[in-house]
């Protein structure tokens, strides 16, 4: 049994309209969610498949580091997706620098943000104090580096042209694969 601390304001998006979301989660990781939105927790009770309610937990994670979650469902299906989070109030004493960085990380307009999820093919949320990553685990280590070369102050056409040299190292290791 896995018990995962949500914020309160995600409750209503890991239970989702009608109980939907909570449905397809329960489905498709063959196990029980039963959700407490009092105190914010959700507990995941396993099936017969604990792999299954180890990513159900990934997803309800996800869920409520402010993931949409039809963004979030693809764990269920490919085993080599996963979740990472980089907490980003390490790297601060104030809100107003934790607010800077997550601006950097976004981008004006959301393009960095963008510009990462397109060219490395991760998911990306920036939630509260973290930036959390959906990928691969080699996707999520080149998402990983550029958010903290971000954070150290590199700047932003810097960190563009590290993702496109990264997006072809990708796409040539995807070649020699076959």
């Amino acid at each position: 049994m896995t018990h995962i601390k949500v914020p309160k304001d995600r409750i209503g998006a890991i239970i989702g309209p009608g109980g939907r979301v909570k449905q397809i989660i329960e489905n498709k990781s063959n196990s029980r969610l039963d959700v407490d939105s009092e105190n914010g927790t959700v507990e995941i009770i396993p099936g017969d498949d604990p792999v299954g309610a180890m990513r159900a937990a990934d997803v309800v994670n996800a869920i409520s580091r402010g993931f949409n979650p039809d963004k979030t469902f693809a764990m269920f299906d490919d085993d080599i997706l996963m979740l990472d989070l980089i907490d980003i109030s390490k790297y601060t004493n104030t809100q107003k620098e934790l607010l800077r960085l997550k601006g950097r990380i976004i981008g004006k307009g959301g393009k960095t943000r963008e510009i990462t999820e397109r060219l490395i093919g991760v998911k990306l949320s920036v939630y509260g104090k973290t930036v959390s990553i959906i990928g691969t685990p080699e996707q999520n280590q080149i998402a990983r580096t550029s958010i903290e070369m971000l954070i150290e102050g590199a700047n932003h056409g810097s960190v563009y042209s590290y993702l496109e040299k990264k997006k072809q190292d990708l796409i040539q290791s995807q070649l020699d694969h076959y």
